[in-house]
């Protein structure tokens, strides 16, 4: 089914309508955004109506913008003059359709496109002394009453204008790339032979919260003695649009007490999962993008196309394992040892939907609140 969102402005003219607030980016394609703004002309005093949608990149904490500094920076900005109309109209989509029989004669669609190069939602874990929006990547509906179109050139008043945060997101792809392996010889100076390891995993991809197979080969043909094995998963996400930043953050590290003695071989699979859970305290952990208190995840691994200009994304993420031999002592001690790590490239996503009928609901006029996002219901429901 469809939540119905809706939004209204202090003034009460505008009132923003939304039937998801999640969009799928196929790498292809981009779910098109579209909406109803139901306007009243009575209040405008000759003034227009504009609707924008704006891609943006926040970098520093909204409570520190000053007077002519600000760290938000839009990538990306289109708006369209919804009264008095100006273009051409699209067909109406189905969600579109259902909501101006609700909305009556002072309902407006709306449709804007996504150009397939721009990031996905990603947000940077605040502090929890942190306050107002996180660092990173979103996308706002916004509506407002002006004279201008670039409200940039005139104060809009808080009460002339509704918005509504929107997610850009990416789900795993049907094709599965083949898992990796990684195979390691470590040669030691007081030793003869060297030992050898090899990781592999059954595929590249794995979804949120899916436990994670690692298998782990070794042969030890030296004398010395592997005291255990550690497996760490790294979260490296780079900040390219106003630096050349790179943040590592190290989302699960599990050590495991199997000993491998001289001369010897060791084949064992261990399973781990990377939450968010776990990781709740880690300032500027990169998380997908979420909408005010809703849960989310790590984020996931950003995909991009051939030639994709990679500055438009603001921020990239990607993931690494590193599987550690942690080495004890040989005839001089560990002083002459160092441990061994071989990494693996790690996908994370979430996983497509299910298929399922959809349902919409439709806006129940009396049931409103001006200042929440909601769903609003009455009797008719209907099978789109």
């Amino acid at each position: 089914f469809y939540r119905v969102y809706k939004k209204t402005s202090g003034n009460g003219s505008l009132c923003l309508y939304l039937g998801r607030r999640d969009f799928v980016d196929h790498v292809e394609r981009i779910d098109p955004v579209d909406g109803v703004l139901k306007i009243d002309p009575s209040a405008l005093n000759g003034r227009k109506v504009w609707v924008q949608l704006a891609c943006a990149f926040r970098y520093g904490r909204e409570d520190l913008d000053v007077i002519g500094v600000s760290f938000r920076k839009d990538i990306w900005i289109k708006r369209i003059q919804m009264y008095p109309f100006e273009g051409t109209k699209p067909p109406n989509t189905p969600m579109q359709d259902a909501l101006l029989k609700k909305v009556g004669d002072q309902g407006h669609p709306f449709t804007f496109d996504i150009p397939v190069h721009l990031p996905c939602s990603v947000s940077l874990q605040p502090a929890p002394e942190d306050a107002g929006k996180p660092c990173g990547v979103d996308y706002e509906v916004k509506a407002y009453i002006a004279n201008e179109e670039d409200e940039t050139d005139e104060k809009v008043e808080k009460k002339d204008t509704c918005r509504l945060i929107i997610r850009k997101i990416q789900y795993a792809p049907n094709e599965l790339a083949a898992g990796p392996k990684t195979d390691l010889n470590k040669q030691f100076i007081t030793a003869d032979k060297p030992i050898h390891v090899e990781a592999s995993m059954e595929k590249e991809l794995y979804y949120h919260g899916d436990p994670i197979p690692i298998k782990v080969k070794v042969n030890n043909e030296t004398s010395k003695v592997v005291k255990k094995i550690k497996i760490s998963i790294h979260q490296i996400t780079d900040v390219l649009l106003y630096s050349s930043d790179k943040y590592h953050k190290c989302v699960l590290n599990e050590e495991f007490g199997d000993q491998i003695n001289a001369n010897s071989t060791f084949e064992k699979e261990y399973r781990v999962t990377p939450l968010l859970a776990s990781n709740k305290e880690k300032r500027g952990l990169a998380l997908d993008g979420k909408l005010k208190d809703e849960d989310t995840n790590l984020a996931s691994s950003t995909i991009l196309l051939p030639n994709m200009d990679k500055q438009m994304q603001g921020l990239v993420v990607s993931y690494k394992i590193k599987v550690t031999l942690m080495m004890g002592g040989g005839l001089l001690g560990s002083l002459t040892l160092s441990d061994i790590t071989a990494e693996l490239p790690l996908v994370l996503m979430s996983p497509k939907p299910a298929g399922k009928v959809s349902v919409l609901l439709y806006l129940g006029p009396w049931l409103c609140n001006v200042y929440t996002d909601q769903l609003y219901m009455d009797s008719s429901v209907f099978v789109t």
